[in-house]
């Protein structure tokens, strides 16, 4: 697996293993599982409000492979937020994936102005500060943020200690957030994108099926790719063991310029296409 080096040094594979909606139940440690030991996928992501940090937890003990080959991120729920609520939350991370360290540890919605119109700038801070102290305390190697616009990013960037290292935002084919990627590409943040095949909704997009079918690939794989060249990373989630083996088999093709800047052009390929200044939770 290719690498990407984060800001402070720390390495992280090029495709995570998104775990969004994957059962916290047998199932789900199997599809893990299987993506561990027959994709050979070892950046896992999941959050709190997954609900399903014990499965994750599960399927790496019961891969055999031991814990520092695994990169390991989790996300702080937006009812959590501020210092005290984040040590405890975190805590409750590690409790659930019975792991002593995570490899990155993000927050996972911004507190907004239209929730907190006088305080959330500094609910975003007291929430990041008990991230840098769980970071200098070595319980977490790298620290970022998700769902982080360029004006909440800002203000962050401003007061703290410890520059963010990734920010996860929802990006594919026509959801591009052009502006978002740019500013974090200057500060040096990581982009992860989140949903990167538009929920599946880019999957019959007749423009991708159409190059995927000239390359000899799958559509999924051609929006992967397509991601992989802007430097991105791409979070890819399926329980399904044929998809969950192509969804990682993307390193021995390219798209041409002129495949990219068709699909750069496409503005509407499904997702979500959630503003985290429009969210209600």
């Amino acid at each position: 697996m290719q690498t990407y080096t984060l800001n402070n040094g720390v390495k992280i594979p090029v495709i995570g293993f998104g775990t969004w909606e994957t059962p916290n139940d047998t199932s789900g440690v199997d599809a893990i599982l299987y993506a561990i030991t027959q994709a050979g996928y070892t950046h896992i992501d999941t959050a709190a409000a997954y609900r399903n940090e014990e499965s994750v937890g599960k399927a790496i003990r019961e891969s055999g492979i031991s814990r520092d080959k695994f990169f390991v991120t989790s996300k702080l729920w937006n009812t959590k937020r501020g210092y005290d609520n984040t040590m405890r939350a975190f805590d409750r991370t590690l409790q659930n994936l019975q792991m002593d360290y995570l490899d990155l540890y993000l927050i996972h919605w911004p507190a907004i102005e239209t929730q907190f119109p006088d305080t959330w700038k500094q609910i975003n801070l007291d929430t990041w500060r008990a991230m840098e102290k769980l970071y200098k305390d070595g319980r977490i190697r790298a620290i970022g943020v998700s769902n982080f616009m360029p004006h909440h990013l800002q203000p962050l960037l401003d007061a703290c200690e410890v520059v963010p290292a990734v920010n996860q935002i929802e990006v594919h084919p026509g959801y591009q957030q052009v502006e978002a990627v740019k500013f974090c590409k200057e500060k040096g943040i990581q982009v992860e994108a989140w949903s990167p095949l538009g929920r599946g909704d880019a999957l019959t997009d007749q423009t991708i099926m159409d190059i995927a079918a000239r390359l000899g690939r799958t559509p999924a794989q051609v929006c992967l790719r397509w991601v992989l060249d802007k430097g991105l990373l791409p979070l890819v989630k399926s329980v399904t063991p044929s998809r969950i083996l192509q969804n990682i088999d993307v390193f021995n093709f390219s798209l041409s310029p002129e495949d990219t800047a068709v699909i750069d052009a496409l503005t509407d390929c499904g997702g979500m296409c959630l503003h985290p200044d429009k969210v209600k939770f």
